[in-house]
């Protein structure tokens, strides 16, 4: 096998620059781990196969890590079964393990990737079946191995999956709130939001706690795939006392004297949810948690932080409220008193909404000083910033004098 590999890294589109600062952060401690360059969608590096096994358990923003067998040019269906065939997968792995394969493209020329990716799987399956007279199983639920290609107009570029099952998938979640924030995109706003260990965080509508968990491991010093497994401990010659001894490798942080993480909810199921998923993310110390309306919020401290939360649409905003109310009121009705609530009472504190609805400083009535563009699965949401200003709702108020 050889010693350094090429490796693309996914991530939540719009998250491109904050997944490479972190593998740049991560490269530090790993010295053959090279950052190249960001590309719609994730980023491309390169090092050593202990190198994926750094990225697979500290980065909290990368969706999984895609090691490159092969790269060429195509021009049908029977030049990417050919590049396919032609990789040695029984370096990586066995007959005897099961296999799924995955096909992405951009502008494509050809008619059906469901076909394109039956030759890549039928490839990869005839390689075997030349070498040990028989085949993989196919299993595109838990597969073993996962296999992905990739075409653009005129390139096909296939890659091992070091990652298994994607990493936003961090092991400790058993219970979610409906449409959770998915982790690495918490974790990628936290990032995109200046967050950092020390400085006060607060979520008003935290539902099940992802962005609390995400910031809570990350002052606690633990990594985000501390608590689960990668397919790379499935590739053949794997050494595992090497990756024990970079699992072994990372060293928790003292435990915080003072709470600087908090949140609450409307909903004290929510609330229930939020405080076990933070137990099962390994946190020991307190996060301290509140059952109340987003509206009737008040400032967690006294000095200002940071407010971060991905507000409900329509029927958790009305988890108590009146049931004949059109969901459009309910929403222009909460966003209003929301509004004021941050106006009145966050002086100081740097605001961040993530949300689909492009409208929503309109029914805040407040003007963003930023703006940021995410995607959300294929869903195009926002990050808004509004920075609280003291004394501004005093103006407000404030009547025109007599002429």
């Amino acid at each position: 096998m050889i010693s350094a590999h090429s490796y693309f890294c996914p991530c939540p589109r719009g998250m491109e620059a904050a997944l490479a600062e972190e593998l740049l952060e991560i490269a530090q401690h790993a010295p053959t781990l090279k950052v190249h360059n960001q590309v719609p969608g994730g980023v491309h590096c390169s090092g050593k196969l202990s190198d994926a096994y750094q990225i697979n358990l500290h980065s909290r923003i990368a969706s999984r890590v895609l090691m490159r067998m092969a790269h060429g040019s195509y021009a049908n269906e029977n030049d990417i079964y050919d590049l396919t065939l032609a990789q040695p997968w029984e370096d990586w792995f066995d007959v005897d393990h099961t296999i799924r394969v995955d096909l992405t493209a951009i502008k494509s020329p050809l008619k059906s990737l469901e076909f394109t990716t039956l030759k890549i799987k039928d490839a990869v399956c005839d390689r075997f079946r030349d070498i040990y007279s028989r085949r993989p199983s196919v299993d595109t639920r838990t597969p073993d191995m996962r296999i992905v290609g990739f075409l653009d107009a005129h390139n096909y570029t296939v890659y091992l999956d070091t990652s298994g099952e994607a990493l936003f998938k961090r092991g400790w979640r058993d219970e979610t709130g409906d449409a959770p924030l998915r982790e690495n995109l918490a974790a990628g706003l936290l990032r995109v939001a200046g967050w950092k260990p020390g400085t006060v965080l607060f979520d008003p509508m935290c539902g099940s706690g992802t962005i609390l968990a995400e910031a809570a491991q990350m002052v606690a010093g633990i990594p985000p795939g501390a608590r689960r497994s990668f397919a790379f401990e499935k590739f053949n010659g794997f050494v595992k006392e090497e990756w024990l001894a970079i699992k072994g490798n990372f060293k928790p942080n003292p435990l915080p004297t003072e709470p600087t993480i908090f949140g609450s909810d409307i909903s004290g199921d929510m609330i229930s949810m939020a405080r076990s998923n933070l137990l099962k993310a390994g946190i020991q110390f307190e996060v301290p948690l509140k059952q109340i309306e987003a509206q009737e919020v008040k400032p967690p401290t006294d000095v200002p932080g940071i407010l971060l939360t991905n507000p409900p649409y329509g029927e958790r905003i009305g988890v108590r409220g009146d049931r004949n109310i059109q969901e459009d009121e309910m929403a222009t009705a909460f966003f209003s008193a929301f509004g004021t609530t941050l106006k009145q009472r966050f002086p100081g504190w740097k605001v961040f909404l993530f949300t689909a609805d492009l409208g929503v400083p309109k029914l805040l009535r407040l003007k963003e000083s930023r703006k940021t563009p995410f995607y959300n699965g294929a869903i195009e949401c926002r990050l808004f910033r509004f920075d609280m200003v003291a004394g501004f709702n005093r103006r407000e108020q404030a009547k025109p004098k007599d002429a």
